[in-house]
Formats: C-alpha cells, sequence, structure tokens
C-alpha cells in the first residue's frame, strides 16, 4: 500500500513539474507562443540566446513594459499592506495609496511612448513576438531618462555642458569644408550629440550597439511615430521614489523633443558593435590626384571620431582605443569627454586610472594636444540627472583632443 501511494504521488509530481515550471516562466517574461509549450513538453525545447543589448531583448522589453512595472507595483502594494493597521492609518492620512494608484495611473501614461516604440520595432525591423525571457525594466527605464536628457527643454543644461567643449572643436573646421569631413560617434545613445555635429555640415554617423536606445531614436526618427515639437509626453521619474522633494515633482511631466530628427545624407545610424566597424572609402575629390599622389584626406578612415560617455563601457579599453586608432585615417582627431566608470559586475577585462589611459592611447600611437580649446582638462557634468530631486551626481569627466599622426 505504502509503495503503491509512493508510485501515485511520484506520478502527480512528474505530471505537475513541467506545469509549474512554466507557470513560474509565464510570471517572469512574456508568454510563450503554443510552439514554445508545445516543443516544451516533448523535451526538444531549445530556445536560442539572445544577448542583453539584442533587437530582440530590447523589442519585448519595451512591449512589456506595462506588466513588468505592475510586478513591481505589486510588490510596494504588499509592503505597504504589511504595515501595522496604525502605520497604515497614517500612511492613510498622508495620502500613501492615493500615491501607489498614481504611480499606477502615470505608468499607463509612460506605456503609450513604449508600445509606440514596439510599433516602430515591428514596422521598421519587421521583430517577431518571440520569447526571450525576461524583459529588462532598468534598461528601458534608462532610455526613457534619455528622452529628457537628449531631446527635452528640461535638459538642455546638462547636454550644453558637455556637448559645448566637443561642438567649439568641430566648429574651427571651414563650413565649406566640413561636408567632406566623416565624423563617427559611437555610443551615440539616443543620437543627440551625431544630430547636433550633422547640423554642422558634417557627414556624420552615429553607432549604438544597444537597441534599448537605438529603438527610442528610431521612435523620433520615425515621420509616422514623431511629427511635431514636444508632441510626447513622459512621467521619467515617476518610479524612483528617493530624494523627491514632493509627489508633484515625483510626477511631473515632461514633453520632447524640442528638435525634430531625421536621417539625411549626412546623418546615418550604425546599429553594429564598434569593434566590427571599417574604416570608411573615401571618394577622391580630384580623380586626377590618384595618377599623382593623394593626400592623407583621401585615405580610407574618419576625420574625427567622437566619444561621449563611451570608452568606460569598453571590456578592453586596450581593444578600444586601439580600433579608434585604426579607424582614423592619418591626420584623423579623436575628440572624448567622459568618466571612468568602468563597466560594473566585474566585466571588464581592465579598469585603468585616468593616468594609465591617456599612456595607453599614447603608446598607441596618439599625440595629444594642448592648445586652447583642446586642451585637456576636467568637466564637472551630470548624466540623466533630475533637476528636481534633492541628490546630485556629479562626474568630474575628462576631456581631451589626441590626434593620429600623419
Amino acid at each position: 500500500m505504502a509503495h503503491q501511494l509512493k508510485f501515485s504521488f511520484d506520478v502527480v509530481l512528474a505530471f505537475l513539474s513541467p506545469l509549474i515550471i512554466i507557470w513560474v516562466a509565464y510570471r517572469l517574461s512574456a508568454p510563450w507562443t503554443w510552439a514554445d509549450l508545445r516543443g516544451f513538453l516533448s523535451l526538444r525545447y531549445s530556445k536560442p540566446f539572445y544577448g542583453p543589448f539584442s533587437l530582440q531583448k530590447a523589442y519585448q522589453s519595451y512591449a512589456k513594459y506595462s506588466r513588468l512595472s505592475a510586478n513591481e507595483f505589486s510588490h510596494k502594494r504588499t509592503a505597504y499592506n504589511s504595515l501595522s493597521r496604525t502605520h497604515k492609518r497614517l500612511g492613510h492620512k498622508l495620502g500613501y495609496p492615493e500615491k501607489l494608484n498614481k504611480l499606477q495611473y502615470v505608468t499607463d501614461l509612460n506605456a503609450v511612448i513604449t508600445e509606440g516604440i514596439a510599433e516602430v520595432a515591428r514596422k521598421d525591423l519587421q521583430v517577431d513576438d518571440i520569447h526571450t525571457g525576461p524583459g529588462d525594466l532598468g534598461r528601458v527605464r534608462e532610455a526613457l531618462k534619455h528622452f529628457i536628457r537628449d531631446w527635452s527643454e528640461e535638459g538642455a543644461r546638462e547636454r550644453d555642458r558637455i556637448f559645448e567643449p566637443i561642438l567649439t572643436v568641430l566648429s574651427q573646421i571651414n563650413p565649406e569644408e566640413r561636408a567632406q569631413k566623416k565624423v563617427l560617434v559611437p555610443g551615440s545613445g539616443l543620437g543627440r550629440l551625431a544630430w547636433e555635429i550633422s547640423q554642422l555640415g558634417f557627414d556624420t554617423t552615429a553607432n549604438e550597439l544597444s537597441f534599448f536606445m537605438s529603438l527610442a531614436f528610431r521612435f523620433l526618427l520615425s515621420d509616422e511615430a514623431t511629427t511635431s515639437k514636444n508632441q510626447h509626453h513622459l512621467r521619467p521619474y515617476a518610479h524612483w521614489f528617493s530624494h523627491q522633494r514632493s509627489n508633484e515633482s515625483l510626477f511631473r511631466t515632461v514633453s520632447f523633443p524640442d528638435a525634430i530628427p531625421r536621417l539625411t545624407p549626412n546623418l546615418q545610424l550604425a546599429e553594429v558593435d564598434f569593434l566590427t566597424l571599417s574604416p570608411p572609402t573615401r571618394t577622391l575629390r580630384n580623380p586626377e590626384s590618384f595618377w599623382s599622389s593623394s593626400g592623407p584626406q583621401d585615405l580610407p578612415g574618419y576625420d574625427y571620431i567622437v566619444t561621449l560617455f563611451f570608452i568606460d563601457t569598453s571590456l578592453n579599453i586596450f581593444a578600444t582605443i586601439e580600433h579608434i586608432f585604426t579607424l582614423l585615417r592619418p591626420g584623423g582627431t579623436w575628440i572624448n569627454l567622459g568618466p571612468l566608470l568602468w563597466t560594473s559586475g566585474g566585466q571588464a577585462k581592465l579598469e585603468l586610472s585616468l593616468a594609465e589611459v591617456i599612456n595607453a592611447a599614447t603608446e598607441i600611437g596618439f599625440i595629444f594636444r594642448e592648445d586652447d580649446i583642446c586642451a585637456q582638462r576636467a568637466v564637472e557634468c551630470e548624466y540623466t540627472g533630475d533637476l528636481s530631486a534633492m541628490m546630485r551626481w556629479v562626474y568630474k569627466a575628462e576631456f581631451w583632443v589626441a590626434a593620429k599622426p600623419k
């Protein structure tokens, strides 16, 4: 009898285990397709791997923004309900339940943007509704804050602080020569700096690996999704209850964009890993020079590479600096501004000091300029900061201009 009971229990457990696993997976991520479930139950299930910045992962995260946020909201509600009756009465007097309701409401308003981004991905890139595992709510929120930093009037002060040294150097180039100058902006994010450089007349390529960023940029570039200034509205800080002076500040609305970007002949988008890029070919301005002597300006490569808050994302900073050197034509210029907040989690193979970075770049072949506007210096700045918050994170970012020898 005991043997029969044990056998029955084993049978029930064997039957229920896959269902329990499927239920947990459903709670943590997007619903699986019937093909996924059928393959899993047949023990032949094998999902392809999608990287953390991949198109599929980014698309699913934007598409699941509402549900991912709802899970977090549920945790906040559960935490409040765990208070004693006395403390819940006090919270009620302060209006805390209404605050949680407001969070849910403004999250639904933010979802208008994330759903719009997902729709652009479906139309422009024909991305499929496939299972990629849990979505990344943190990276979605970071991209939404970049709308404020890069494309809102509120973000102008932060942008001006870090764009000005770079644009000043580029503005020294004769306007009549700029169309022939190729500029690469790796780690371009939502593309504002690259767009500003293209507006100066340079042949500009915005390079971004993360589709969390490039899909948001495509949302702005789309003549269907974005048609006018300040058309869209976000409550970018609603999820972050810390360091807030008031609920009005917490839930405030910020409109964007303050300008309408579009891809043009002098603004291109390269959605690939920076380290896979090749030096661009160049068209000879005087074909006869091919038979005589071609100057450095006619050799393959970029005239300028502009790295803004980029090099510290490198897993191998040596490889990054070497590739910057390779991509520049002889006589080309590297303009950098940013901190050294090395990739977290011990992923970076090297975590160098500023002095070590400069020495490494010199060993690779760069010559640092020290004349006036090009002089190496620290620039105090913020990054996606909340102007109304009680806390500021200020970087002493390093600015430099370095040349590849002719």
